[in-house]
């Protein structure tokens, strides 16, 4: 069965951080682009950041530039989000998900996680 799982969404003071994970299973997940993508209250859904098949090209949206990381690990089939200095702002459910190509801007993507909460207070 193909699925995205995510985890390390939680409540987290401002300026700190969370490091999020995602585990993929029945894909060929070594030929694949993932991406993380976040959606805020009120807000539609945004591409934060994804990484290439190889890990050589990484994409991040202008809001995260310099305080989120995305890393992969293909032996392990899993993609982290690292998030240092968090803000407010970046209150979100976030998803993993997936593609067949690379593109910039991010996209298609044709496989989607159920998504974790990632809540930062003041």
């Amino acid at each position: 069965q193909r699925q995205l799982v995510e985890s390390g969404g939680e409540l987290v003071q401002a300026g700190g951080s969370l490091r999020l994970a995602c585990q993929a299973s029945g894909l060929a997940f070594r030929s694949r682009t993932m991406g993380w993508f976040r959606r805020a209250p009120g807000k539609g859904r945004e591409c934060v950041a994804s990484i290439s098949e190889s890990g050589g090209r990484r994409y991040y949206a202008e809001s995260v530039q310099g305080r989120f990381t995305v890393a992969r690990d293909n032996d392990k089939n899993t993609t982290h989000l690292q998030m240092d200095s968090l803000k407010l702002e970046d209150t979100a459910v976030y998803f993993c998900a997936s593609s067949f190509t690379w593109a910039t801007p991010p996209g298609p993507y044709d496989m989607w996680g159920q998504g974790t909460q990632v809540t930062v207070s003041s």
